[in-house]
């Protein structure tokens, strides 16, 4: 039987169209696996489009959008990349609002690929270290953070990996760092 040490959280997956697929999918199983139960938050109800890199892939429900949403009905949060998800949540100011809010209350959040164009866009990068899609190493440093070149970094209760080999490492650090951020806040508990 597999360890449920997220066994009672909840934990939102905010992901617009062209996430990319294997970075929503994989981690969303790790947590589930781990016990979390998990929600698709996006910026339009519906469905949103996953992308295998370029090409379409399969399509996935939305659970609520960001308009409705609060950190408080979550324990922690998954921002998956793809070179779309993460440049259409930037630019939606509920989006934006759910993951500053987010930092705001001491919540987690696990971040790949891409999606840490989010993180400077709610102004979560500066005097963070974090890693990404080689890419977005300008717009973190431009936005205060160091960037590094590195499979999976923690910082600060941020969890970020740079692409798709790296998710068993980041489903790893994502797990640990969601259960350490339950077991204190709820009294060590799990």
């Amino acid at each position: 039987m597999a360890d449920k040490k997220l066994a009672g959280a909840k934990v939102a997956i905010l992901a617009a169209d062209m996430f990319e697929r294997v970075e929503l999918e994989e981690p969303r199983k790790a947590l589930e696996d781990a016990g979390a139960e998990t929600e698709i938050v996006s910026i339009h109800d519906g469905e949103i489009q996953g992308f295998d890199h370029f090409h379409p892939a399969k399509a996935i429900k939305v659970d609520r959008t960001a308009e409705e949403v609060s950190p408080d009905d979550y324990d922690a949060l998954l921002v998956p990349g793809g070179v779309g998800n993460p440049d259409q949540l930037r630019a939606d100011e509920n989006a934006v609002a759910f993951v500053r809010d987010f930092a705001a209350a001491g919540k987690p959040m696990a971040v790949i690929c891409h999606g840490p164009w989010v993180l400077v866009e709610a102004g979560l990068a500066r005097g963070r270290t974090l890693t990404s899609w080689p890419s977005l190493q300008t717009d973190i440093r431009n936005a205060g953070g160091t960037w590094v070149d590195e499979e999976v970094v923690e910082d600060d209760g941020i969890v970020t990996s740079r692409k798709p080999d790296d998710i068993p490492a980041f489903n790893k650090a994502m797990v640990e760092l969601f259960a350490k951020s339950r077991a204190v806040t709820r009294g060590g508990t799990l």
